[in-house]
């Protein structure tokens, strides 16, 4: 809640105290309460590291040499088909909006990461945000409890630069759950069986006595440095140690604790880091959180996502199993909370992948021609939007780079793309700098 409301809230509340008539201020302040939510609006990135497979999941290539193992199925939009292992996906693709002609520059992972996080190819004088920084920057408030930026399961060896925030500073910084840099991943389960998700550090540790009365010393400790160095440096991190304080002894740290959801609801999101990670995003959603990520890199074999250079097929199917239960019924929960309208959701990764099939049965790094999707809040679902050749090579129509991906999904939000932050060399840069695709903006 802004913080006009919370005077407004104030002064009105005095004035009922002081035996003024409550019949004024009562619907004003409802008035007030439901402009804020539908003012709220929530941003959740499906971040596909290794580069998704196009061809094997939104934009099938049948009765071609390039088609592969995967059968495409119906929808429920007429004419628009996608592969047959995302079932309750195609059950909802009138909310989908598949732009199928995404054309990049950079097919290194390091180079790709970086590009497609934060709209900039790498290099240069300027660090720039990752678009979660930048985008709850323009969404978030500093005074909530939670922060404004969570990334789940990231895995960022790839390049760390590329998931910061950049010249933002780190105020703007994600808090990350679940983060790996380990190339062989494994699966921490629970006694039931569900992956282990949770933030480091959120607790007081085992064994520290006078937690309060530490915190206590360290804020007098702090306070009279910060009144001798009262820099930038000095300052952020002071906002960053408090902001982490204030959650840490929130109610609101709550959402973070999916214990409280029944197996029905845990189980249809998927067991797997990224269907559990898609219900902790539903949870921090609920609780005004602006922008969530989430990684999907799988369960089987501890490979890394969805870099199939060898056996594709089988794992692509097990990747597309698990990103089906989780999107699907990540919106299908949002949706019944009334949530969905105000919150758009984007499949991406660094890159696509080959057409053409290589000799290990794999499909290698393709920025050529490739797709993301857009869903949800402020989105023209029900569509498939630009073309690739009959091979899957060539984008044919509708062209577009990231930073038009970009400036598309910031209109979906109501975030203005050209909203400008001052980089560490002095040079304005907008959050978006491309042209946003209005045929899929509702």
């Amino acid at each position: 809640m802004s913080e006009l409301t919370r005077r407004d809230m104030l002064r009105m509340a005095g004035m009922s105290l002081a035996g003024i008539s409550m019949s004024g201020w009562m619907p004003r302040l409802a008035q007030v309460v439901a402009a804020e939510q539908k003012r709220q609006r929530h941003c959740v990135l499906l971040w596909m590291p290794g580069g998704a497979t196009q061809t094997d999941t939104f934009d099938m290539k049948p009765n071609h040499a390039n088609a592969g193992e995967f059968k495409e199925i119906a929808t429920n939009v007429a004419g628009l088909r996608i592969s047959e292992h995302l079932p309750k996906l195609a059950a909802q693709a009138d909310k989908l909006a598949i732009v199928r002609s995404l054309s990049t520059a950079e097919g290194d992972h390091n180079r790709g990461t970086y590009l497609m996080h934060t709209g900039h190819r790498p290099g240069g004088p300027i660090r720039f945000p990752t678009m979660g920084s930048s985008i709850s920057k323009a969404m978030g408030s500093g005074s909530a409890e939670l922060p404004n930026f969570v990334s789940i399961s990231p895995y960022t060896a790839f390049n760390n630069a590329a998931f910061g925030p950049g010249f933002l500073g780190p105020r703007h910084a994600p808090l990350t759950v679940g983060a790996s840099n380990v190339f062989q991943q494994q699966t921490q389960q629970n006694q039931a069986g569900y992956a282990e998700l949770g933030v480091d550090d959120l607790a007081t540790p085992v064994g520290v006595e006078q937690a309060d009365a530490r915190l206590d010393l360290w804020n007098t400790l702090q306070t009279g440095f910060l009144e001798q160095h009262a820099s930038a440096s000095p300052i952020s991190q002071d906002t960053v140690y408090r902001r982490a304080i204030r959650m840490m002894r929130s109610e609101a740290a709550k959402a973070f604790d999916l214990s409280t959801e029944s197996e029905t609801v845990r189980d249809a999101y998927g067991r797997g880091r990224f269907g559990q990670g898609c219900l902790m995003a539903r949870r921090l959603i609920e609780r005004g959180v602006p922008f969530v990520e989430i990684s999907l890199r799988g369960n089987t074999g501890g490979a890394l996502g969805w870099d199939t250079h060898a056996q594709n097929f089988p794992r692509v199917k097990a990747l597309s199993t698990e990103l089906d239960a989780g999107w699907a019924t990540l919106m299908t929960e949002l949706q019944e909370r009334g949530l969905l309208e105000r919150t758009t959701i984007i499949w991406l990764g660094e890159f696509g992948r080959t057409p053409v099939i290589n000799r290990n049965q794999g499909r290698d790094h393709y920025p050529r021609a490739w797709t993301t999707v857009l869903a949800g809040g402020g989105i023209k679902g029900g569509q498939a939007y630009g073309r690739t050749s009959a091979d899957g090579t060539t984008v044919e129509d509708k062209k577009v780079d990231v930073p038009d991906v970009l400036a598309t999904l910031c209109r979906a939000i109501k975030v203005d793309p050209e909203q400008r932050n001052i980089s560490e060399v002095g040079r304005p840069i907008r959050i978006a700098e491309g042209k946003a695709i209005t045929e899929i903006l509702s």
